[in-house]
């Protein structure tokens, strides 16, 4: 893997991580769809006028437009939407350690429908990796999290795995484009959701302005823009795993803004993690051979 990728992915997992803790902010002033509509709608005019600047065009076939809209909803509004409930009830460090599953999810199911597979370094750092966010985890459920949190952030993450694996099948061209019109999928579903679920209350505070407007541009934006580029650049498994990186990120960013504990286990759990991220870039990815007689 190129020394820029590495660099790309590590700022894409400070990027993605400070979510949690910006986004947990945010909740103390305004109901979450709402946020998160009103986001996706400023992110994907943004993106939108930026592709016009720069002679990008929507131009996309019928699949492409299927799979754009689908990476939409899954990441958008049933991850994102889902991740924002639920830190009602759980601390933005542990949304940012359950997100940190990801890596294990899309590997399980590019085996199961796409035919890749993991050499057997890539399965050891895979199984560190697990092994490390079970370490950080270990404290986090039995102290401070809601049955109810932990389970809205898991079907999430289940979301976010459908959107990795889906969004390989979308052109590497106009991608300011793709990533604006995928914002406002989000949006448009979850307006409707405000509405019937919410009760539009907003308490116009410096703490939300300034966390809504940081998660608009960097987490909505940026880090959306870099992780359509890992994905096409070094494929879904290979990018996936800097999520193994959003406990260490995760959990440090909430302890320096939201004072929430950092524990001397977690920086174990966290060294694991890191081990899991260099054997998984430095293993092979590889497509199984369709040849009916390598199927046994």
């Amino acid at each position: 893997m190129k020394t820029r990728e590495i660099f790309l992915g590590l700022a894409f997992a400070l990027i993605w991580s400070s979510a949690f803790t910006s986004a947990r902010i945010s909740m103390f002033d305004a109901p979450p769809f709402l946020l998160l509509s009103v986001r996706f709608l400023l992110s994907g005019i943004v993106a939108l006028g930026l592709a016009t600047y720069f002679g990008q065009k929507v131009i996309f076939s019928k699949s492409e437009w299927i799979s754009i809209g689908i990476f939409g909803i899954c990441q958008n509004t049933i991850y994102l939407g889902l991740n924002f409930v639920a830190m009602q009830w759980i601390d933005a460090s542990m949304a940012a350690v359950i997100a940190s599953l990801l890596p294990l999810i899309v590997t399980i199911f590019s085996w199961l429908f796409l035919k890749e597979t993991l050499s057997r370094w890539g399965v050891f750092g895979l199984l560190a990796g697990i092994a490390g966010v079970a370490i950080i985890m270990s404290s986090q459920i039995s102290t401070r999290s809601s049955s109810t949190g932990i389970l809205l952030c898991a079907i999430g993450v289940l979301s976010l795995a459908i959107a990795t694996i889906i969004v390989r099948n979308t052109p590497r061209e106009n991608m300011l484009s793709m990533v604006g019109i995928q914002m406002l999928f989000g949006s448009i579903t979850l307006f409707p959701l405000s509405l019937i679920l919410e009760t539009w209350e907003v308490n116009w505070t410096i703490n939300l302005l300034l966390s809504f407007s940081y998660t608009t541009i960097f987490p909505g934006l940026i880090g959306t823009l870099i992780w359509f580029h890992l994905l096409h650049s070094i494929g879904p498994i290979k990018a996936a795993a800097f999520h193994f990186l959003n406990p260490f990120f995760g959990v440090l960013i909430a302890n320096i803004i939201l004072s929430e504990y950092l524990y001397f286990h977690q920086i174990v759990g966290v060294t694991l993690v890191t081990l899991a991220i260099m054997i998984l870039q430095l293993s092979n990815v590889s497509k199984i051979n369709k040849d009916p007689k390598n199927l046994d």
